[in-house]
């Protein structure tokens, strides 16, 4: 009479989805035997939950959302805390645009002396040839403020209080003391005049900072980006591990069953070997998928948690958001609105625009007016000289008008070739980035519709590879199949398992490749980024 086992031992060990195969396993013999775990449960929080305590990996902590690493990448990733120095700088890149306009300060003070080389010769009372050197000193300081306007022109303002001492006697009074007060201005009028030209350092440098501001978008883009990727690599080693843990718990059961077998005569030294080496493949695909875990937990602490890998990660739970509704024309206009590659490339020809406009102006020959006023008093103290200097004649005052130019202009005209050419050159490469965008959101958008259809198609051939494995399971039991065909079925389900969650993963990184091309990342996190 052929060996065949309990229904409670092959209901224990596969649920089977057919009715069939169940009413034919229900008539057969009971033998003893342990129950087996279910099979492990799809990719999602709900059935994650639902998992048998036998095949549910070790609680690892409190559940780590993708939101939480989000934040954490945020507050500790390296490529942003690099970034945000490159804001730090355009902010004051800005400022040292604008200190061009600020007053300068200057204080000048100076102490002279001299004598004559050749002393002169005169006659005293009583006719004595005398020699006589002729000696002066003094001492002057200037105090002065210079400012720079919009418009290119320098006014500077100035006050000087001075003293000179002379021997023999050559002025009045002896020692003299001489206020002045002076105002001078210059303005370009060809090279170098006009507002736009002189402010065109600051509208640069503010447009540096919104370069600042997008390239750090784009890096917060880039690290969500990461954070997600690496996210659902770990779910899908966490899950797969769970899927071998199984295969191997079934592989283990049928080599116990077929040495059972073998001890009641009814399988063979051949299958049991078979047995043995399904056990020891599934127990290296675990051990494989052990490894994968570890390492997708190190890629994911490296970008939330740097120098943190000995700190343990709490549960995965991929969320169950109903799937966006994909239309390409939509995220073609939200990716040209948002992207920050696009808009960069539209600051920079901001940027090279005004760069083009000083280089056309600068062609021009140099054309400087000037004009210098000043009021002088001396008298025998600094008091009286300084209050004085308002009250007395002395004065002085000068126009002039400077005109130079380069013989032909060459190097400026070049200049401005140089600019123009750097300005079209970067309106093509708007172009270029434009028609990138679009075949990247063709391509993403694809992506997207494809792996939706990839999760249905390996959800049905999971079920179908369950349905062949229940089927030739309870077939094997029955003596009408060889143990060869059931670790085949065992084989191509969970090759159907993996590549279901293969495709569920493939699926989140392909929306999130298209929220990355959109721009529509922050505000999915509600990330706020400081203008």
């Amino acid at each position: 009479m052929p060996f065949r086992p309990r229904p409670s031992h092959l209901l224990a060990l596969v649920v089977s989805p057919l009715l069939v195969a169940a009413q034919a396993v229900e008539q057969t013999p009971a033998t003893s035997g342990a129950p087996a775990a279910p099979p492990p449960p799809p990719l999602t929080a709900p059935a994650a939950q639902q998992a048998s305590p036998a095949v549910q990996p070790t609680a690892q902590g409190p559940v780590l959302s993708l939101e939480d690493c989000v934040s954490r990448a945020l507050d500790k990733n390296f490529d942003l805390r690099i970034q945000r120095f490159g804001t730090e700088n355009a902010k004051e890149s800005l400022l040292i645009a604008r200190a061009t306009f600020d007053p300068a300060l200057q204080l000048t003070t100076s102490r002279t002396g001299s004598r004559q080389a050749t002393a002169s010769e005169t006659t005293d009372a009583a006719g004595n040839i005398v020699s006589i050197q002729s000696k002066s000193e003094g001492d002057s300081t200037r105090l002065g403020v210079t400012q720079e306007l919009s418009t290119g022109a320098t006014v500077s303002l100035s006050r000087s209080l001075s003293r000179s001492k002379s021997s023999p006697s050559r002025t009045l009074p002896n020692p003299a003391f001489d206020s002045d007060v002076g105002l001078s201005v210059r303005q370009p009028i060809l090279r170098g005049g006009g507002i736009q030209t002189n402010r065109a350092a600051i509208n640069r440098a503010k447009l540096g900072i919104t370069l600042a501001n997008l390239d750090l978008k784009s890096a917060v883009l880039t690290v969500v980006r990461q954070v997600e990727s690496a996210y659902y690599n770990l779910a899908f080693a966490r899950e797969q591990r769970i899927v071998r843990r199984f295969s191997l718990e079934v592989a283990e059961k049928l080599l116990d069953e077929n040495r059972s077998r073998r001890t009641s005569g009814v399988a063979t030294d051949l299958e049991v070997l078979q047995a043995e080496v399904g056990v020891a493949n599934a127990r290296r695909d675990l051990l494989l998928s052990e490894q994968g875990v570890h390492d997708r937990e190190d890629a994911l602490l490296s970008v939330i948690e740097p120098f943190g890998f000995n700190q343990p990660l709490g549960d995965i739970r991929l969320n169950e958001d109903p799937l966006p509704v994909i239309n390409a024309e939509r995220s073609y206009q939200l990716a040209r609105d948002n992207t920050p590659e696009y808009a960069s490339s539209r600051t920079f020809i901001q940027q090279l625009k005004i760069d083009s406009d000083v280089a056309r102006r600068n062609r021009l020959p140099t054309l400087d007016l000037g004009a210098d006023l000043g009021y002088s008093a001396r008298d025998h103290s600094y008091g009286t000289a300084a209050s004085s200097v308002w009250n007395r004649n002395g004065y002085d005052w000068q126009v002039d008008a400077t005109l130079s130019f380069p013989w032909g202009l060459r190097a400026d005209r070049a200049r401005y070739r140089l600019s123009t050419n750097a300005l079209n050159r970067e309106q093509v490469h708007l172009q270029q980035i434009e028609q990138s965008i679009l075949v990247e959101v063709r391509s993403a958008v694809r992506a997207v519709e494809t792996n939706q259809e990839s999760v249905r198609i390996s959800g049905l051939a999971t079920t179908l590879s369950q349905r062949q494995f229940d089927l030739e399971k309870a077939r094997y039991e029955a003596g009408l199949s060889t143990f060869r065909r059931v670790q085949e079925a065992q084989e191509q389900l969970d090759t159907a398992r993996v590549d279901e969650l293969l495709a569920k993963v493939n699926l989140r990184n392909a929306l999130a490749d298209l929220s990355r091309i959109e721009g529509t990342s922050l505000q999915h996190y509600r990330i706020q980024l400081q203008e």
